[in-house]
């Protein structure tokens, strides 16, 4: 086992050596190899294309946003449209929408008609949008989320 040692350290310095006579850097790739595993390159070069690499990956990742539309259990058939129409928007937009049903008070008793309410919001929504989940009573709120359509 100390051969490997001595060799290892040996292999090191005359890559060093190579380097120097190069005029480029011994960069370590893996410390954590039985022989770390080194590489000869210009560093500079090495830190300016992985930049580059991160930032074309950050560019081609997505942010999702979360929109929110909040209903009352009996909200009434104007306020329906007019929600309505948001969440299109939001989810023709790309964002993911949450919507809820707040029960305030002894409104709870009519969590029938949240979860109707709800239900009939994704059915209208069909063509934007899939349900992401059933509405599901957390507390005071039913919640339910929808997520936007992918594009053709």
């Amino acid at each position: 086992m100390g051969d490997n040692v001595e060799q290892g350290v040996y292999n090191t310095s005359k890559a060093l050596q190579m380097a120097e006579q190069m005029e480029l850097d011994l960069v370590e790739i893996s410390p954590n190899a039985a022989p770390p595993v080194c590489k000869i390159m210009d560093y500079k070069k090495f830190l300016y294309e992985q930049k580059k690499r991160d930032k074309m990956l950050k560019a081609k990742s997505s942010q999702i946003t979360v929109k929110e539309i909040r209903f009352g259990p009996q909200t009434d058939e104007h306020d329906y449209e007019f929600k309505k129409k948001n969440a299109e928007k939001f989810l023709k937009e790309g964002s993911k929408l949450k919507a809820f049903v707040f029960f305030k008070g002894r409104s709870i008793i009519y969590k029938e008609q949240g979860q109707i309410l709800l239900l009939r919001l994704a059915q209208d929504l069909e063509e934007y949008g899939k349900v992401e989940s059933m509405p599901v009573l957390e507390g005071k709120r039913m919640i339910m989320f929808i997520a936007p359509k992918k594009k053709k």
